[in-house]
C-alpha cells in the first residue's frame, strides 16, 4: 500500500468514528443496563443484606427504595441510551450507579496490597471482589457523558431541530 491510500483509509475511519462509536458504546451499554434492570425488575431484593456497604448518602436510604432507583435507573437509563436520547444525563446516572454498585458489591471487603486488590480485577468472585466488569462499565460511559450521543441518536436530531427554529427566529 501507498502512503496516499493509507491517508484515504484513515481519513475516512476519523469520518466514520465520531458516527460509529457513540453508537457501539450506547447499544452495548444500554443492552447491560437493560438485562441488569429486568433482573431486578423480576428479582427479590437483597440490597437489605448489604446495605451498610453503600456509600453515603444511599447507605441512608432504605434497601427496598435503593432497589427501586437501582432498578429503574437501569431500565430508563438502557431506554435512553438506547435511543439516544438525554444521553449524557443518563450516562452520569448510570455512572453514579455503577461507581455506587462497585464500592458496595464489587469491591473486595479487604484487601492488604495492591496485589491482593489486583486479585478482584475479574469477572468471576473468588473473595476477593469481582470490579472488572463494573470498571469497563464506567470507561464505556464516561465517553458518552462527556461527549453525548453522536450523530445518529434523537439528541443530535433534537439539536438540529432547535437550531433550525432559532437560526428561523
Amino acid at each position: 500500500m501507498n502512503t496516499p491510500h493509507l491517508v484515504a483509509v484513515g481519513d475516512r475511519l476519523d469520518r466514520l468514528g465520531p458516527w460509529l462509536a457513540p453508537l457501539g458504546l450506547r447499544l452495548l451499554m444500554g443492552w447491560e443496563y437493560f438485562e441488569s434492570g429486568r433482573e431486578k425488575l423480576h428479582g427479590q431484593n437483597w440490597f437489605a443484606d448489604l446495605q451498610q456497604a453503600f456509600p453515603f448518602p444511599f447507605d441512608q436510604l432504605p434497601a427496598t427504595l435503593n432497589w427501586q432507583l437501582a432498578t429503574w435507573f437501569e431500565l430508563v437509563g438502557a431506554a435512553c441510551l438506547l435511543l439516544g436520547l438525554g444521553t449524557r444525563a443518563a450516562a452520569s446516572s448510570l455512572l453514579v450507579l455503577t461507581v455506587v454498585a462497585t464500592a458496595a458489591v464489587h469491591w473486595p471487603m479487604h484487601w492488604d496490597g495492591l496485589a491482593e486488590l489486583a486479585m478482584g480485577y475479574v469477572i468471576t468472585d473468588q473473595g476477593f471482589g469481582n470490579f472488572k466488569l463494573p470498571l469497563l462499565f464506567m470507561a464505556m460511559l464516561v465517553p458518552l457523558a462527556l461527549q453525548g450521543a453522536g450523530p445518529l441518536s434523537l439528541d443530535h436530531l433534537l439539536r438540529r431541530c432547535l437550531a433550525g427554529r432559532a437560526a428561523r427566529a
